[in-house]
């Protein structure tokens, strides 16, 4: 692997051997902090590696790199926050057995002139050191925490920190080329007003001619952004609340930066749940975007909720553990943890296969999804059970998994409990998906509300379906599978049948 290097070139690994010699599909407690220019935020993970739970998160608005522009050092209110929320957080480390505990520290450490003494400081009073990497090195590691959660992005990553702005490329699973600038909030408070548009749109028109302007997508990296994607679901009345891959228009952004000078910013950062010193960031940050877009044209902007601490997990997976599917991963170690018998979801996948022959590889893996994650919401009571297995999924922190497509698995579970959906508190998120995807979402649902109860354990020994599209499904059943058919079992059946309006056939 590459590893992480500091400024001065040395090659580092901040997990040891740790990671190498965990299960190659799961996590045991991985710990990092990242010290921003504005936030500090301790992270630990757990779970399925490739798309791994956030056990523990807290984040602290230190401010360390407010007026660094003009004193050339850290602020000193700054300082004493970090060092209280880091000698914190070396404490909870101790206490979850989190050895070595990962510490990264970006722009504000590396270029204020009291920097090193900082970072002494820390690995004297707390045992932390803080490895600190130049801004090439950040750009490489958010693209990489953006590959963690979209193995497929295909476009620019675009990172925004207290002091600084980066860019990086990413295709086909690698980083290509990152630039890094002086485009953080903290520095363009000292820029005057007058100046501030032509100083913003000369930089990025320098970054631009470094990484190019052909792509069609930006990922948005940085507390500023995931404000900014927050008020425009504020403005817009969407009806989720999770940022990570919400997607956004060039138009969508810049109504909401008009909308957002039309109104008081402290009202709307009461009602959007944004602290106080993020939103003063805010108006600056909508500055950049709006350039940023003016620049490189992107046709769609997708916000990630991923970024450098993600990045160094990703800085260690093997290749094969790159390659595999984040959501199947997660799905696979829920069932493990959670369901009543791990591993009949596969099982239960390959017996409604035949229902479903025209599968995109879209929509197969969400089926494989919901057979995996059928049963893990069995422990809640029998009167919720339908809406917790819709709500875990639609605000689980799941990887690769589009907002529309969220709330398709998280539908079909909701069928796998309840045969119909009216009057759910769901219901304003099914706007999402067509007419079209709720009734396959829902089919899915009642197919595996039928063969998850009858056969708890044996399905092809007992059954296997068959289906003339448009006009039937037969159940072909054995002597075993004859005994099984009750009475609750036909029900399923034939309210299967009936969503998929064809008729039902037992054999």
């Amino acid at each position: 692997m590459n590893g992480v290097r500091t400024t001065s070139g040395q090659k580092i690994e901040p997990f040891g051997r740790k990671f190498s010699k965990l299960p190659k599909r799961a996590l045991k407690r991985v710990g990092i902090v990242d010290v921003g220019s504005n936030s500090i935020r301790l992270v630990v993970f757990d779970g399925a590696a490739r798309s791994p739970a956030y056990f523990y998160n807290e984040k602290v608005m230190a401010g360390l790199g407010q007026d660094m522009a003009t004193t050339g050092r850290l602020n000193p209110a700054g300082v004493e926050r970090g060092f209280s929320a880091l000698a914190r957080f070396a404490a909870l480390a101790k206490s979850m057995d989190i050895q070595p505990l990962t510490c990264v520290a970006t722009a504000a450490v590396r270029e204020a002139e009291d920097g090193p003494a900082f970072q002494a400081r820390v690995e004297k009073e707390t045992g932390l050191k803080l490895f600190v990497i130049d801004g090439q090195e950040e750009a490489r590691l958010s693209a990489q925490g953006v590959l963690l959660g979209w193995p497929d992005a295909k476009g620019l990553v675009c990172d925004i920190g207290g002091n600084s702005l980066e860019l990086a490329v990413v295709e086909n699973g690698k980083v290509g080329k990152r630039v890094t600038s002086q485009l953080g909030p903290f520095r363009l408070q000292q820029v005057p007003p007058e100046k501030l548009q032509d100083h913003i749109t000369s930089i990025l028109a320098e970054l631009a001619d470094e990484v190019g302007t052909d792509h069609e997508r930006i990922y948005l990296v940085g507390g500023s952004w995931r404000a900014i994607a927050r008020l425009d679901m504020e403005r817009s009345k969407y009806p989720m609340t999770v940022l990570h891959e919400y997607r956004m228009s060039p138009d969508a952004v810049a109504e909401t930066i008009e909308w957002m000078g039309q109104h008081d910013l402290n009202t709307l950062r009461g009602k959007v749940g944004i602290s106080s010193s993020r939103i003063e960031l805010v108006p600056l940050a909508s500055k950049v975007l709006s350039q940023l877009i003016d620049v490189f044209a992107p046709k769609e902007l997708a916000v990630s909720s991923f970024g450098i601490r993600e990045g160094l997990l990703y800085e260690h997976m093997s290749d094969t553990l790159r390659r595999r599917d984040p959501l199947l991963e997660a799905a696979r170690f829920t069932e493990k943890q959670m369901a009543r018998l791990p591993g009949f979801g596969k099982k239960l996948y390959h017996f409604l296969l035949p229902l479903f022959p025209d599968l995109t590889p879209e929509r197969d893996r969400l089926m494989q999804a919901a057979c995996l994650l059928h049963d893990t919401a069995w422990r809640a009571h029998p009167d919720y059970r339908a809406e917790a297995c819709f709500d875990n999924v639609t605000r689980a922190n799941m990887a690769a998994l589009s907002h529309p497509e969220r709330i398709y698995l998280g539908l079909a579970l909701l069928h796998r409990y309840k045969n119909n959906r009216a009057q759910s508190q769901m219901a304003p998120l099914f706007a999402l998906l067509s007419d079209d995807e709720i009734l396959a979402a829902e089919i899915l649902g009642k197919a595996m509300r039928f063969g998850a109860m009858f056969a708890i354990d044996d399905l092809a020994g007992a059954a296997s379906l068959k289906h003339v599209p448009g006009q039937s499904v037969t159940l072909d059943l054995t002597k075993t599978g004859r005994a099984l058919m009750g009475e609750v079992a036909k029900s399923r059946f034939q309210s299967l049948c009936k969503s998929m309006k064809v008729e039902g056939r037992i054999t």
